[in-house]
Parts: C-alpha cells; sequence; structure tokens
C-alpha cells in the first residue's frame, strides 16, 4: 500500500545566478486539488520579482492536466510580472501535457445590473455596430466573390463546370419534390381560403387573380427561397464549417488555391442557377393545386380557370418572381459562406454559425422580397 502512496505537491528554490530555481517534486495531480490550488499560489509568491526563473519538474512524481494547466498558469503570472520563465524536465510527456494544457485568461463576463434603460440602449446600439460591421463584411466579400467570377470568364481553365453541375444537382434536383409539394399546398389552402371568402359576394371566380397574381409575384419565390436557406444554405455553412474545423481550408491555401475559387464560387452560381428554375417549377405547382381545390371546391372547371388566369396575369407579372430569384440566391449564397467561415474550432460554434446563417438568410430573403415589392410598385411593373 506504501508505494501506491505519493507526495503532496511542492516545491524548493534556491539562487541561481542573478535569478531562482524552483524545483518542484510531488504529485501535481488533481486528487489533491486544494494543496495544488496553494502551491500554484506559492510558486507565484516566491517567484515574484525575479528577473529570471527556472521552473524544474525533474523530480515530479505525476503530473496531469490539472497540474499542468496550475504550472502554466502560475508561468503566466510571474512572467506577467517581468519574469523570464523557462521549464526545464527531460520527460517528453511533460513538455507536452504543459503545452497543449497551455493558460489562457479568460475576459470576465459582463456586468449584471444597473440601470435597465441604459442597459437595453446600449444593447441596440452594440446590435446596431454588429449590423454594420456585417454589411461592410459583405460588400468585401461580395467583392471577393465577383473577383472570382470575373476571373473564370477570363480565364476558363478556372471554371469549375463539374462542381457546379454537382452543386445544382443538390440544391435543385434533390430539393425538387419537396419544394414542388410546399408550393401545391400552399397554392390549395390560398384557392380555399380566396373562393371561400370571395363566394359571399358572389364573385368566385376572382380567386383565380388572387392566387395567379399573389404566386407568381410573391409567394412561389419566398417559399421558394425560405426552403433552399433552410436546406441548402445550412449544408453550405455546415459543409465550409467543418472544412474550417479540420483545417482544410487553410490546406487550400497552403497548396496555393484560393477558397474563394474552389468551394464558394461554385456554390453560389449553382444557388443563381438552381433558385430560377425551382421558382418556376413552384409557380406551376401552386397554380396546379389552386386549379384543383377551385374545381372540388368552388365549382371552377379547369377551362373557365385557366381561361380568367390568361386574362388575369401578364407576362411581367410571370417576369417578377424570376427576377428576384437570383437576387435571393446571391443573398442565401454569401450568407451561408460567410457564416461557414466564420466557424471556430468547437461544435458549438459550427452550430451556432449554421442557425445564424439560416436565421439571416430568411430575414435577409423577406427583406429583399419587400424592397423589390416597393420598387416595382413604384415603376408599376
Amino acid at each position: 500500500m506504501g508505494s501506491e502512496l505519493t507526495s503532496e505537491p511542492a516545491f524548493s528554490s534556491e539562487p541561481q545566478g542573478d535569478g531562482l530555481r524552483l524545483t518542484l517534486t510531488g504529485a501535481w495531480t488533481i486528487e489533491g486539488s486544494a494543496e495544488l490550488e496553494r502551491a500554484g499560489q506559492s510558486l507565484v509568491t516566491d517567484g515574484t520579482g525575479m528577473r529570471e526563473i527556472t521552473l524544474d519538474l525533474d523530480s515530479v512524481e505525476r503530473l496531469d492536466t490539472a497540474g499542468a494547466w496550475v504550472i502554466d498558469r502560475s508561468r503566466d503570472a510571474l512572467a506577467r510580472s517581468g519574469a523570464q520563465m523557462t521549464y526545464e524536465t527531460a520527460r517528453p510527456e511533460y513538455r507536452l501535457l504543459l503545452e497543449e494544457s497551455k493558460y489562457t485568461e479568460c475576459p470576465p463576463p459582463k456586468p449584471h445590473g444597473g440601470n435597465a434603460m441604459v442597459n437595453l440602449l446600449a444593447d441596440i446600439g452594440e446590435t446596431l455596430v454588429d449590423v454594420g460591421r456585417n454589411m461592410v463584411t459583405g460588400v468585401a466579400f461580395l467583392g471577393e466573390v465577383v473577383n472570382s467570377m470575373v476571373k473564370a470568364l477570363l480565364n476558363p481553365a478556372r471554371f469549375r463546370g463539374t462542381s457546379i453541375v454537382f452543386h445544382i444537382e443538390s440544391f435543385a434536383f434533390r430539393s425538387l419534390p419537396i419544394i414542388v409539394l410546399i408550393n401545391f399546398l400552399v397554392g390549395c389552402i390560398v384557392a380555399q381560403q380566396s373562393i371561400f371568402q370571395l363566394q359571399k359576394f358572389g364573385a368566385a371566380t376572382f380567386a383565380v387573380d388572387l392566387i395567379g397574381i399573389l404566386t407568381l409575384r410573391e409567394l412561389a419565390v419566398l417559399l421558394t427561397s425560405i426552403m433552399i436557406a433552410g436546406r441548402s444554405g445550412s449544408a453550405i455553412t455546415a459543409e465550409l464549417g467543418s472544412m474550417k474545423m479540420r483545417e482544410e481550408i487553410d490546406a487550400l491555401r497552403v497548396m496555393g488555391l484560393d477558397p474563394v475559387d474552389v468551394l464558394i464560387m461554385p456554390r453560389i452560381l449553382a444557388l443563381l442557377i438552381s433558385l430560377p428554375l425551382l421558382t418556376f417549377l413552384a409557380d406551376m405547382a401552386a397554380i396546379f393545386g389552386g386549379l384543383i381545390v377551385g374545381w372540388m371546391y368552388g365549382d371552377i372547371s379547369p377551362e373557365v380557370f385557366l381561361g380568367r388566369l390568361q386574362s388575369a396575369i401578364a407576362l411581367n407579372t410571370f417576369l417578377v418572381g424570376l427576377i428576384k430569384a437570383p437576387f435571393m440566391a446571391l443573398v442565401i449564397g454569401m450568407i451561408a459562406a460567410m457564416e461557414g467561415l466564420a466557424t471556430q474550432g468547437s461544435a458549438e460554434s459550427l452550430g451556432k454559425q449554421v442557425t445564424a446563417s439560416v436565421v439571416k438568410s430568411i430575414f435577409m430573403v423577406i427583406v429583399v422580397d419587400g424592397l423589390f415589392a416597393m420598387f416595382f410598385a413604384s415603376i408599376k411593373y
């Protein structure tokens, strides 16, 4: 039993030239946490005021992560007081443990309390500053993407056609069933509610006008963009974020490749191509859903529905949704890529960035839709 016992963490000090030599002994492990903390504080006390200090770990019986962290914390405190610190140990495992358990000072948490109104205004101001910073970063990132596209146009050998086709399949083809189904169901719901309300005035056929205009101008492109933001935008952020965590993006830079050219530009181009195509199919699905419900629920035959639809809409009604689609695709792709590249080295960070990507993309899609609605209304298009 006696051979299994280890002594408490301790150290001895002796002058060494113009400095001090601290020889650590005993077991610097978590089992004796209280003694470990006291020993760490004593190291700082004895070494304060010295210009050169050597920490000798050769006589340490056992060392774990907690002990290494306490020792390195003491080293950091003495270094900030002006001492020149060096480790001395013949054991490579101790050196590795000290390097991996390196002490980092955490910033103190923000104090709570104070005036509630002042805190609210401060939070609003901080949010506005973050929004402005994100806008500046977004404009700079857009410049990098445009530069990458121009370089690909000027030098077709840089154009990554295979990658673009692969991402079009992922973004458009594989998301087609769910987008068509959702727009079909929304078309059915809009038709049912429109007919139910307009029947009170004997104008059930005017529901066709409402279905056609609302679907082609607003609903189809908006629902499709929101679905793409949640499905493809989150996938882009997760892919780039995991590559950032595994340092694959740094490896691309070491190889002389630009991550914007290799990873981001193909994804954004694929979105720019995919979203208008999906919007067109969403238009057809929503109108078909409205036709079915109008026939079954409002006694509007397909011939009457299509004739009324043809007189209610014009080419500009159809083009409005398609014009919006590429801009929404650009917003979704940029936000997803920026959030992915902002991922730090933890799974928690990746989860936060994916969440932020989806939330920001959906918010900006709605904002862009509102801006286009005001623009088209002002030019009477």
